[in-house]
């Protein structure tokens, strides 16, 4: 194929894909979802293409941007970036050209101005040092060790129920995720490295297959020795050198790597693609309510792998018997109080092991102090505050004696990807794990200073539901609701993540499924997760169950999409009878009373990027006393103009009419959006309340319920200690008021909602 017939073909992809935007799919259904998928793999079979890829993609930038055609905009970026990661060499003035464009997104609102801020500071590195980009995610997948880098870990962890996915679709991800791994290996990730690095800054002029073949030659310790070599090379271009330097000092590493082979004799087939290692991915089936936290956990142990598992378990949580205090995990024994037999005086003391470092910093909490006993940083209990904004954490008192450690900012290296693959029952189990993690990290901060927890959804709905856990006379996209909504927030997610719905079941079903899925699905979830950056903010809604035996507690939980209420049937012969009785002279359902808080909807301004509509603080308290079969709350909206952060109501009720024919009994549906409600039973006829549509989350013999919007454990935790030392102060004052007040679930998409 020449190059005119290339750039044609090109085109009409990109053009393809950019129909299917508009809603116009493709006419063979198999391929809807995949063009993106196509369009990339055909780069990496044919690494020529890169270049002109990226011109087609700029040119159809610049023509959106003058037929003011946004919807376009971000996903052609994400496409354009995508592939010049991952192309071997980009001429410097294509760069220019995707640089300056993204410069002028600078000035249109958001998510625009911020993917534009991001990848115009990304491009601005890679024009200096050409591969800095893919190094950089290489680094940080693979968990590769290098000095100019810290200490970078990235995983993808993807959860799914089995309990609402058939086994099929279960075993074939875990294979599929499996067979990804087993493929990977450092030693080859390294090469990877060094390939990309050298081709990206010398071009036509390396030797691709040479260096292919000399690296596959070289034991581990001398790909480990020249990647390092790169590494350096490439993050010290990025100090101030420019790219001349910097293709000097690669060329040098490419002499000594090829021995006497110089740069220019490379052969004529050209450069060579080196696509991105598949990063690290792992299955798990969310069988425990506690799995979440303890593979988090799990992600963080390498960092105290000096100790023993003791020493960790006693970093984790706060130790609850008051004689005990931590040991040093190096002997593996926990150290008890006994009686103090020394002088008193510090010089006295002996001289103290060498502990482990994690150890260390915890005997650093428990050293002798001065005279004055001096209470800890209020900073110290919201320290995941200072974790995203860089300040550091309140700083310790210095030893008596020794000079104070400079105290530096509190790094999150660790990037936690939680893939989540199902319907909104899965998304429901999430709210519950996410509040849960909230509220240990509110009486102890372990995870979020030292992660950077992402959470991503992937819809799945099997063909034949699993009857044990199916919700009941609920289809598709009833299920989907999370997944439509982000769909018709942002059109990239709609084109590569909600066509996986089906997708998926059929390709894990497949005969043949090993030729297709080992490449597709895996790819997807990667891109998925590399590129989908911009979240959007679900509010998390608490519920207070009231039963109708007064020696059982109330129960609270929390629900992400909806809310369901119906009639209990009677287990008693007699409350049945009566029941039976009171339905034929009053109508079906039962009497409730609802208390619920009506104003005018305003904008939530805060740091989310989701538009989010609340009440305003006008707001007036309305009673309903009515008779109904149920109630319905749904906490997503339909419409993408009404906004999250509101619950959207729907009551039906039951009105009787007499007339000369007898009595007759019609239903009148209510819908009103509210924040909070309250209903009751006045006549202490139990109902059942569903949660997240999960027919597992039933509550029985339910009397009342009060629904809300779920409030930050920090918040709430800081706001009874001021209470406790200012009772009087009813707003909120001191650190309070720069607490997040709800508690927000953000849900990464490739564009976060475009307005």
């Amino acid at each position: 194929m020449d190059s005119s017939e290339l750039e044609s073909d090109i085109l009409r992809r990109v053009r393809a894909l950019l129909r299917e935007l508009d809603g116009h799919h493709p006419s063979c259904q198999s391929d809807r979802g995949m063009l993106r998928w196509t369009l990339h793999k055909r780069m990496d079979q044919n690494p020529r293409t890169s270049c002109v890829l990226v011109s087609i993609l700029v040119k159809e930038l610049e023509r959106a941007e003058r037929g003011d055609l946004r919807h376009y905009i971000i996903p052609l970026l994400h496409t354009l970036m995508y592939t010049l990661i991952q192309a071997p060499c980009i001429p410097d003035e294509l760069c220019a050209r995707v640089y300056d464009f993204c410069k002028r997104l600078l000035t249109l609102p958001k998510p625009f101005c911020t993917i534009g801020l991001d990848y115009a500071s990304r491009l601005q590195v890679e024009r200096t040092a050409p591969g800095t980009l893919y190094q950089r995610m290489v680094i940080s997948e693979q968990s590769l060790r290098s000095a100019p880098l810290p200490c970078q870990d990235s995983r993808i962890f993807i959860f799914a129920d089995p309990e609402l996915l058939p086994e099929a679709i279960c075993k074939a991800l875990a294979t599929d995720t499996e067979a990804a791994q087993v493929s990977q290996s450092p030693r080859g990730c390294m090469s990877c490295v060094v390939t990309h690095a050298l081709q990206a800054a010398l071009g036509d002029t390396c030797d691709s297959h040479g260096l292919r073949a000399r690296l596959q030659a070289l034991p581990p310790g001398d790909v480990e020795h020249w990647f390092q070599q790169v590494v350096a090379a490439v993050e010290g271009s990025e100090g101030g050198s420019d790219r001349g330097q910097h293709t000097a000092r690669l060329e040098r590493i490419y002499h000594g790597l090829l021995g006497s082979s110089p740069a220019g004799n490379a052969p004529q087939e050209g450069l060579q693609g080196t696509p991105l290692p598949s990063p690290n991915i792992s299955f798990h089936r969310w069988t425990e309510d506690e799995q979440l936290w303890k593979e988090l956990v799990l992600f963080l142990r390498p960092l105290s792998q000096s100790c023993e598992p003791e020493c960790l378990g006693q970093e984790l949580e706060p130790v609850e018997m008051p004689d005990m205090l931590p040991g040093c995990g190096c002997c593996g024994q926990s150290r008890f109080s006994v009686l103090s037999t020394d002088s008193g005086i510090e010089r006295d003391l002996p001289a103290p092991e060498e502990p482990c470092a994690p150890c260390a910093a915890e005997r650093s909490r428990l050293h002798r102090k001065g005279g004055i006993k001096k209470k800890p940083s209020p900073l110290d209990s919201v320290a995941f505050l200072q974790a995203g904004s860089g300040k550091p954490p309140g700083k310790p008192p210095g030893r008596a004696g020794m000079p104070a450690e400079p105290a530096g900012p509190l790094q999150r290296l660790h990037t936690a990807r939680v893939v989540l693959l199902g319907d909104d029952r899965i998304l429901g189990r999430l709210a519950q794990a996410f509040h849960s993690l909230r509220k240990r990290e509110a009486r102890r901060v372990f995870l979020t200073p030292r992660l950077d927890l992402q959470f991503y959804h992937i819809p799945v709905v099997p063909g034949q539901p699993q009857p044990s856990a199916a919700a009941e006379h609920a289809g598709p996209e009833e299920l989907c609701e999370v997944a439509g909504y982000l769909g018709r927030a942002d059109p990239w997610y709609e084109s590569n993540i909600n066509t996986l719905c089906h997708m998926i079941p059929r390709l894990a079903t497949m005969p043949s499924r090993a030729l297709v899925t080992d490449l597709f699905l895996t790819d997807v979830i990667a891109y998925y997760a590399r590129m989908g950056t911009q979240p959007v903010c679900f509010q998390v809604h608490s519920v207070k169950v009231l039963f109708q035996d007064p020696a059982q507690d109330p129960a609270e939980d929390v629900f992400l999409t909806e809310l369901l209420t119906q009639v209990q049937d009677s287990p008693s012969h007699r409350e049945l009878s009566t029941t039976k009785r009171k339905s034929t002279l009053d109508g079906p359902g039962m009497d409730l009373t609802v208390t619920y808080r009506r104003g005018t909807a305003r904008a939530l301004p805060g740091r989310c990027p989701c538009p989010q509509v609340v009440l305003s603080e006008r707001q007036k308290e309305l009673a309903l006393s009515l008779r109904s079969t149920g109630l319905l709350m749904k906490a997503i909206p339909a419409e993408e103009a009404e906004g999250l952060g509101c619950l959207t109501v729907t009551i039906t009720e039951i009105i009787r009419t007499s007339n000369l024919a007898g009595r007759s009994f019609s239903a009148v549906a209510h819908r009103f959006r509210t924040r909070s409600i309250k209903v009751r039973s006045p006549e202490q006829r139990p109902f059942t309340v569903r949660l997240d549509k999960d027919s597992r989350r039933t509550y029985r013999d339910v009397i009342g319920l009060e629904v809300s919007p779920c409030l930050e454990p920090s918040y709430c935790l800081q706001k009874t200690r001021t209470t406790k030392s200012s009772p009087q102060e009813t707003e909120d004052v001191g650190l309070v008021k720069f607490l997040p007040k709800s508690l927000l679930l953000p849900i990464n998409t490739f564009a976060g909602v475009i307005p």
